[in-house]
C-alpha cells in the first residue's frame, strides 16, 4: 500500500464526522469516496493531506507518517484539488499553475519548471488560457487550472474534492478520462470524492460508500454498487444495470417517496 489509513476519529466540536476510519490504496489505483453530504468525504481528503488533525489514529504514506512531514515534504507526495479557490488577486493562469512548482524551488523559478508547467497545461489543453486571469475563468475552468496545478506538483497521490461537481457531461468524461489515464501511465494514486455513482463505477478500481461518518461498505465497482447498498446508505429505490460491463445505476425516487412512479414498484 502507498498510502494507509488507520483507525482516524474526527470530530467538529462535539459532533463526530470520521469514526474509526479505515483503508488503504495502492500505487496506480483510483479509488472513489461516494456517500450522501455530510458522511465525511471531504474531512477525510483534509485529514490525510493535514489540513485537519485527527483526534485519533494515523495516515502513513510509504511507511512514514504524515502528521510528522512537513508541508514541503508532504507537497512532494500528495496534491490536492479542493471543491472551490479563494483566491481574489489577479493571477495568470500559468502563475497558479507553476506555484504547484513551489516545494522544488530554491532561488527561482528553472527552466525545468516552467518546461513542465507547459507540459501540464499541453496535458490540459489549457495552452489557450495560459496569460488569462483566473478569476475571470467560469468555476468548471478553474477546476481545470486547479487539477493542472496539482499535476505540476508531481505528486504520488491525488486528492480530488468534487472535480467533476461544476463541470458539464463533456467536461466530465475528459477530465476523469484523463486522470484515469494519469494514474494508470504514471503510476500515481488517487482518491476521488464524488457524487456521480455511474462516474465512480465507470472509472474507480476501488470504492468506499461512507455513511455517518463509517465505512458503511467497499470494494470493486462490480460487488459494491448494489441496490442494497444504495437503499441503505441514500434512502433511494435504483436499479443497477451490468449490461456494459460495469455497473449503470436508475435511481427511481426517495424510499416511501409520495411520487406517482405509475404503479411500478422497483426494488
Amino acid at each position: 500500500m502507498i498510502l494507509e489509513i488507520k483507525g482516524i476519529h474526527f470530530s467538529y466540536r462535539s459532533r463526530k464526522v470520521l469514526n474509526d476510519i479505515t483503508l488503504g490504496i495502492k500505487e496506480g489505483e483510483l479509488l472513489s469516496l461516494v456517500g450522501p453530504n455530510g458522511s465525511g468525504k471531504t474531512t477525510l481528503l483534509k485529514c490525510i493531506n493535514k489540513i485537519l488533525k485527527p483526534k485519533q489514529g494515523t495516515v502513513m504514506m510509504k511507511g512514514e507518517d504524515v502528521g510528522r512531514m512537513n508541508l514541503k515534504e508532504l507537497a512532494k507526495c500528495i496534491g490536492y484539488v479542493p471543491q472551490s479557490s479563494l483566491t481574489s488577486f489577479p493571477s495568470t493562469v500559468f502563475d497558479i499553475v507553476l506555484l504547484g512548482r513551489k516545494p522544488y524551488l530554491t532561488w527561482g523559478v528553472s527552466s525545468e519548471d516552467k518546461e513542465i508547467v507547459s507540459r501540464v497545461l499541453e496535458l490540459m489543453k489549457l495552452e489557450d488560457f495560459a496569460l488569462r486571469d483566473f478569476n475571470e475563468l467560469s468555476g468548471g475552468e478553474k477546476q481545470g487550472v486547479l487539477l493542472a496545478r496539482t499535476l505540476a506538483q508531481q505528486p504520488e497521490i491525488l486528492l480530488l474534492d468534487e472535480l467533476t461537481s461544476n463541470l458539464d457531461l463533456r467536461h466530465q468524461l475528459e477530465v476523469m478520462n484523463l486522470i484515469s489515464s494519469v494514474v494508470k501511465k504514471e503510476g500515481i494514486s488517487a482518491i476521488i470524492a464524488i457524487h456521480d455513482l455511474n462516474l465512480a463505477s465507470r472509472y474507480s478500481d476501488q470504492v468506499v460508500f461512507l455513511k455517518d461518518g463509517e465505512i458503511y461498505a467497499e470494494g470493486e465497482p462490480k460487488s459494491i454498487f448494489t441496490p442494497e447498498n444504495i437503499r441503505q446508505v441514500y434512502g433511494v429505490e435504483a436499479i443497477v444495470n451490468h449490461d456494459s460491463g460495469r455497473p449503470h445505476i436508475i435511481s427511481i425516487a426517495p424510499i416511501n417517496s409520495s411520487l406517482n412512479m405509475g404503479g411500478r414498484n422497483e426494488g
